[in-house]
């Protein structure tokens, strides 16, 4: 199974692909989509999608597992977050991709052990979940990557097996 994980964003999108089988998994790959906060935002989300429509197809995932909104003080900055979301989710649902949604806290909950992990302590987790050197880089796709490895736990133990 190919996981591909999500941290929406909408200048800095996240995203890490996690594939397994079985208890183990391994990184297949780990970015960013990038967008300018110059731009207007419908062309900010036009760059999201077609980043991601690149990743979609270089690495095929089974699941796309997205890190859901949380609460924001700003109103702005969640009604954009929104529709970030509404793009990642569109494209899953174009693909015919599995769509799993995980809470901020959850994700770090799986992967850390602790819900209010800093980004530095899910950015190790992930590197040592994932027998890698160093820290995935940015934040963003280490988060992405924890999204991921977050669905992998949550599987049911049947999914799991790849059965």
């Amino acid at each position: 199974m190919r996981v591909l994980g999500i941290d929406p964003g909408s200048e800095t999108l996240g995203w890490g692909v996690v594939e397994g089988g079985g208890p183990s998994y391994s990184l297949a790959g780990f970015g960013t989509v990038k967008t300018s906060a110059r731009s207007p935002f419908a062309e900010r989300l036009v760059r999201l999608y077609s980043g991601l429509v690149d990743v979609v197809e270089k690495f095929e995932p089974d699941v796309m597992a997205v890190e859901e909104a949380f609460y924001a003080v700003n109103v702005k900055v969640a009604l954009k977050l929104g529709h970030v979301r509404g793009v990642v989710l569109l494209l899953a649902a174009q693909r015919d991709i599995e769509v799993a949604e995980y809470a901020p806290r959850l994700i770090k909950q799986t992967v850390v052990g602790y819900g209010n992990a800093e980004k530095h302590q899910v950015g190790e987790m992930v590197r040592v979940l994932l027998k890698q050197k160093e820290q995935p880089s940015p934040h963003d796709a280490a988060d992405a990557l924890a999204v991921a490895i977050c669905h992998f736990h949550h599987l049911r133990p049947k999914a799991r097996a790849g059965r």
